[in-house]
């Protein structure tokens, strides 16, 4: 048993194969599709038309770092995360993108070689409210072998700086395995965002 725990702890595994999973569960997800070439990229782009009926698309570096969408690919000065509002502009941005290495704040200088870039659909929801970014994730405390629901009502990709000038903005929920998610703690998340 310690050394199946051992194995998912050094589990490392891209964005688009964590949405592959989650989806698999039933869990609703930002629709995607990963690419190796921007020719991929666009016909990608063409299937999440077909399919979801958005217009504009998130072209997201595969690699294994955070801070994707702050990072610079070194050869093109391109960002890790990149919104193409349009169909026209997938093909350059996957140029800009794919081949290169990006620098995050989790990478070396020379950064990381991406060779995959996963087109997801546009998820925001044009309604007769401004749109809100909350920042959640789910994370392993590797002290307890528990997941943690971290959560912030500061959205947005620079949950750094939200844990350094707000730490009391930045809130925890541990899952205790035998019993799941409870009750209160889905009502505590949804009153502290």
């Amino acid at each position: 048993m310690i050394d199946k725990i051992e194995n998912y702890r050094q589990m490392n595994i891209h964005e688009y194969q964590g949405k592959s999973l989650l989806k698999g569960f039933g869990v609703a997800i930002q629709e995607g599709i990963v690419a190796d070439t921007p020719e991929q990229a666009v016909e990608a782009a063409k299937q999440l038309n077909a399919d979801t009926g958005t217009e504009w698309f998130v072209l997201k570096a595969q690699i294994h770092a955070g801070g994707r969408g702050k990072g610079t690919v070194t050869e093109t000065g391109s960002h890790g995360v990149v919104l193409a509002k349009g169909l026209d502009k997938v093909s350059d941005i996957a140029k800009g993108i794919l081949g290169g290495h990006l620098v995050t704040a989790q990478t070396s200088a020379e950064g990381k070689l991406v060779s995959k870039v996963l087109i997801a659909q546009d998820v925001y929801y044009p309604g007769e409210t401004e749109t809100e970014e909350f920042y959640m994730s789910v994370l392993m405390n590797r002290e307890t072998s528990r997941n943690i629901i971290m959560y912030s009502p500061e959205g947005g990709m620079d949950i750094e700086a939200v844990a350094e000038k707000t730490p009391h903005l930045i809130f925890k929920e541990e899952i205790d395995p035998t019993v799941g998610l409870q009750g209160f703690q889905a009502r505590r998340i949804a009153f502290n965002l």
